[in-house]
């Protein structure tokens, strides 16, 4: 069901005030266009009608992005079926590893290098935990954010990180079973800002560019960096949905927009300051767009990583090995075969929704008549658009 809201609304109304204040990237305007355009006319479409009371509907194509708030439920529920085929069945914890935000500035200028950079340092710190404190090759897996509640630049990386691991000489070791935390959080602070820092200065160097944001990285050195580490889950079905629940989120979902109206935008955010409350936030319409702007990640750019045990297929399997003989019934569950299905199968199999069902008479199967091509219209891509219901 469409909210009252949506970003392409936003895009909409805002797209031109935005372009002409700031310069936007090529990639910036094409992923706004295809926001805007998703399931709408202008991307095509089809003509339904139920089998059962002969009711129509129009249904329009989606864009597809990434980015899209629209179009990243079904993407969210594969990941997490495919990931249940490939997490092993041990206590898992989940570490967020965030950068200050002085040196957004940095990362505004080149976002890729950026990114690349924090994952690296992060698993440089992780590896070396996990060697000097358990004496174990572990592994994780590692999603990039970019985003806080009020759409400002916040980067972040979600890491799962197992209890588990290889020893040097080659022997499977679980780890963690005596401890709250998986690693002290103090320590892991500093060296991780530490990797992070030295790893950025030699990039800027290399680039000529270390004298423009040199003061940035010393109020860097000097500032406070956290690390939030939680307590482990419960069993590896816990650890693939709460990692579902962020590895296909967008800067913003339109169940969060309230209304926009004289030039504004209302959302609701979490106030992390005050008990994580969600409160109405609102903003100047070209301000909300060109915060959401700048979360639009490089032209395929990786955002979900693996790393250790989790990187490569053989080193899970061998794992597998050890696992399946300390707890051969967990390891039952998780790699239950199913049986041959069409992705819109599965798609009602993991969310209960079928998109082929009649909305009116909840019996009848909604069937393809006719199909709607594409609108391509050569004035203003921003321009309202027919909204499907």
């Amino acid at each position: 069901m469409r909210t009252k809201f949506e970003l392409a609304d936003v895009i909409d109304r805002f797209y031109t005030g935005l372009a002409n204040k700031t310069k936007l990237t090529p990639l910036q305007t094409k992923v706004l266009g295809k926001i805007s355009a998703c399931r709408t006319a202008a991307l095509g479409g089809h003509e339904e009608a139920c089998e059962n009371c002969g009711i129509i509907r129009f249904s329009y194509n989606s864009c597809g992005d990434r980015h899209c708030p629209k179009c990243q439920s079904s993407k969210q529920a594969f990941w997490i079926d495919d990931l249940v085929q490939n997490t092993l069945p041990v206590k898992h914890y989940h570490i967020v590893f965030t950068v200050p935000h002085q040196l957004n500035a940095v990362c505004l200028r080149n976002q890729r290098m950026y990114y690349d950079l924090l994952f690296a340092a992060v698993w440089h710190t992780l590896r070396s935990f996990s060697y000097s404190h358990h004496g174990v090759e572990s592994g994780a897996v590692a999603v990039l954010h970019t985003w806080g509640q009020n759409l400002s630049l916040h980067p972040h990386l979600h890491c799962i990180v197992p209890a588990a691991g290889y020893t040097l000489d080659g022997q499977w070791k679980s780890i963690g079973h005596s401890v709250k935390y998986l690693y002290p959080v103090h320590q892991l602070s500093s060296a991780f800002k530490g990797k992070f820092l030295d790893s950025l200065k030699r990039a800027l160097r290399k680039q000529n560019e270390l004298s423009l944001f040199y003061d940035k990285v010393q109020l860097a050195y000097k500032s406070k960096w956290v690390v939030h580490c939680e307590p482990s889950l419960a069993g590896a079905e816990h650890v693939i949905k709460y990692l579902g629940q962020y590895t296909h989120r967008v800067a913003i979902t339109n169940q969060r927009i309230l209304n926009i109206d004289q030039g504004k935008v209302t959302f609701i955010a979490k106030d992390y300051r005050d008990r994580a409350i969600k409160k109405p936030v609102t903003l100047d319409g070209t301000e909300f767009l060109r915060r959401f702007a700048q979360h639009i990640l490089p032209r395929r750019f990786v955002k979900i990583r693996r790393f250790g045990i989790y990187n490569h297929t053989t080193k899970r399997n061998l794992a597998l090995q050890f696992v399946v003989e300390e707890k051969p019934g967990i390891y039952a569950i998780i790699k239950k075969k199913l049986p041959p299905e069409t992705n819109l199968q599965r798609f009602e199999r993991l969310t209960g929704v079928n998109p082929c069902l009649c909305p009116v008479c909840k019996t009848g199967r909604m069937v393809a008549i006719r199909e709607l091509p594409r609108i391509r219209s050569p004035g203003d891509t921003f321009k309202n658009r027919e909204k499907q219901i």
